[in-house]
């Protein structure tokens, strides 16, 4: 586990420790879970109405190999996330970061989607929900054909240099990491339950000293930084705007697969009650809006959704 440093500018030491709480949040329950067949047709019937948008987390990918965050067994039992203040200011954090993402970043390469994917383009085909706003980004939601998306915290697609604003593919990125370190993700034992969802894994010191990190294509830099949101990072303006337009343009808010513990996702269930929208949650843990919840689905995802698609006649 990564240690907590401390910044000489007062504004990111602040921005750091609330990116702490956020990632420490613990999330109990609060609410009594709705009966499963009231559930499932309250569901289908809120889709029924109009078309919904959908707030994906962890959970969705967890068929897929990925663990989720804070689930039983959730990454967060054996691994904090680094804060972007620490990836920014602290090379040695930045160096470690990258020879883990170098390994784990292989392993949720080769990740497919699985049945939820699948059902939530089966439901925009159909017209039953009017597009996908995930805090996921293992670019799963992509790969099954998904249309309209929102990839709230980015994507591991791309590389981006924090000193000249250079984006690279990450793919050719991986390539230039690979020449560099010859033989070693062979000389590691990795499995797919190792990787966290940000697609990295645990290493020890030894392990991230040999690893050799590639600098800029451009400038030389090596402060590169996979295009994703790390906690302590605010959402760009545009995903915000883009995401809010989806919701605004929807008759309710289905959330799946997520604890909504950090506010860029809980954000849309505040403002979905505000426009006095239904929301309804599937997910296979509390959650931080449980209370908020119009249906409270406490199942795990895969699940609900092959069910959801019997019952409205779509598998």
């Amino acid at each position: 586990m990564l240690k907590t440093m401390a910044f000489h500018d007062a504004e990111v030491e602040l921005a750091h420790r609330s990116a702490l709480r956020s990632i420490a949040r613990v999330v109990e329950d609060t609410a009594v879970p709705t009966a499963r067949e009231l559930a499932l047709a309250g569901i289908a019937k809120q889709l029924r109405r109009g078309p919904a948008v959908v707030l994906t987390g962890a959970g969705v990918s967890t068929d897929s190999g990925i663990p989720d965050y804070r689930g039983p067994q959730g990454s967060l039992s054996r691994h904090r996330p680094m804060t972007y203040q620490e990836f920014r200011y602290d090379p040695v954090a930045s160096h470690r970061y990258w020879a883990r993402s170098f390994v784990g970043w292989r392993v949720m390469n080769q990740a497919q989607p699985n049945r939820t994917h699948h059902a939530l383009v089966e439901l925009e085909r159909a017209g039953l929900i009017n597009g996908v706003i995930t805090q996921n980004v293992d670019g799963l939601h992509k790969l099954a054909g998904t249309h309209t998306l929102v990839a709230l915290h980015g994507d591991m697609e791309t590389v981006m240099c924090l000193e000249c604003g250079n984006i690279e593919d990450r793919n050719e990125f991986d390539v230039r990491l690979n020449d560099l370190n010859p033989g070693y993700v062979e000389s590691l034992l990795v499995s797919a339950d190792m990787v966290n969802p940000d697609g990295d894994v645990t290493l020890d010191d030894s392990a991230v000293e040999r690893f050799h990190m590639a600098g800029c294509t451009r400038c030389g830099s090596k402060l590169l930084k996979p295009d994703v949101v790390y906690f302590g990072e605010s959402v760009p303006h545009k995903r915000k705007a883009d995401a809010y337009s989806l919701l605004d343009a929807a008759s309710s808010l289905l959330v799946a697969g997520s604890s909504l513990a950090v506010m860029s996702g809980m954000r849309f269930v505040l403002e979905a009650r505000k426009q006095d929208k239904p929301v309804a949650i599937i997910n296979g843990g509390p959650g931080r809006a449980d209370t908020r919840a119009d249906i409270l689905w406490r199942t795990q995802v895969g699940t609900a959704f092959d069910a959801l698609l019997d019952e409205l006649d779509l598998s």
